[in-house]
């Protein structure tokens, strides 16, 4: 169990200033990256979060019952790591599914850091939900599909069925059909032209 609890709320990035200069993991600004990248120590106190960490660990803290420094899932992910330390494994890893976050990915592996004398934890949390949704508009942009098109291309990145985004859409599955085979083909074309 983390020996300390953290208000994600309230922790205060500029505390660990000292450790941001010194570690050579902060030459990366992890404030640009879109997954939650979470540095802890190997008692669950949290040395460095991001903005996306501290959103998915925010509501993944709203469903438990009692509040602790992290969310259960990702402790209990960290405790894997630190009881097959022995093992040549450095990485565990997890997928779950909660109402918030259909498909969050999570994964955690040792980092050693010039600015600590013990190996900390470095822990990725990616909402894959919302990176093939991000995906899909891109795609949708890139291809230069119709309003109609990027709905059901949304849809189908978000795995659903044809049957599913007939019902989402209120349109046919025949024209579901239509929809995804003028997408595959605008698709292979810009395939073909880059």
């Amino acid at each position: 169990m983390p020996r300390s609890t953290v208000n994600f709320e309230a922790i205060d990035f500029d505390t660990v200033d000292r450790f941001r200069k010194r570690a050579s993991f902060s030459q990366i600004n992890i404030e640009t990256l879109l997954d939650g990248i979470l540095l802890l120590t190997p008692t669950g106190d949290v040395l460095r979060a991001n903005q996306p960490a501290y959103r998915i660990c925010t509501q993944l803290l709203a469903n438990q019952s009692q509040p602790m420094a992290l969310p259960k899932v990702v402790w209990r992910l960290c405790q894997s790591l630190m009881a097959q330390a022995d093992q040549i494994s450095n990485m565990a890893e997890t997928e779950i599914s909660t109402a918030q976050f259909p498909k969050l990915y999570l994964r955690a592996q040792w980092i050693s850091l010039e600015a600590v004398d013990y190996p900390c934890l470095l822990v990725i949390l990616e909402d894959r939900h919302a990176a093939n949704q991000r995906l899909a508009a891109a795609e949708a942009n890139q291809y230069g599909l119709t309003t109609r098109e990027a709905e059901v291309w949304r849809l189908r990145r978000a795995e659903c069925s044809n049957k599913e985004i007939a019902q989402t859409l209120y349109i046919s599955i025949n024209t579901v059909k239509k929809h995804i085979k003028s997408i595959l083909a605008k698709r292979q074309v810009e395939l073909e032209v880059g």
